[in-house]
């Protein structure tokens, strides 16, 4: 599966906690990314620059779905199930 044009879903909804040019604390979940362009693309993708943990979070259907929203909803779960515990 490819990623869907325009979507920036897993750039938003889950947190990175490693650095990300321009954001070198990482991101917590629900924050735009700053690498994220006007049309939702990654500006650095493909780059060295790039976290490990956005190159490999891959699309699927399960993650994906049919939308944006699904797309959202899916990954602020699996936010909420696996944040450390207090």
């Amino acid at each position: 599966m490819n990623c869907r044009p325009g979507c920036g879903a897993c750039c938003t909804a889950p947190s990175i906690s490693s650095p990300i040019p321009g954001m070198p604390r990482g991101k917590p979940a629900g924050v735009r990314c700053i690498q994220l362009d006007q049309d939702n693309g990654c500006r650095i993708f493909g780059s060295a620059e790039r976290p490990a943990v956005c190159s490999g979070l891959q699309p699927s259907t399960e993650m994906c779905g049919d939308g944006v929203r699904h797309a959202m909803l899916f990954l602020s779960r699996l936010e909420l199930l696996t944040a450390p515990t207090m």
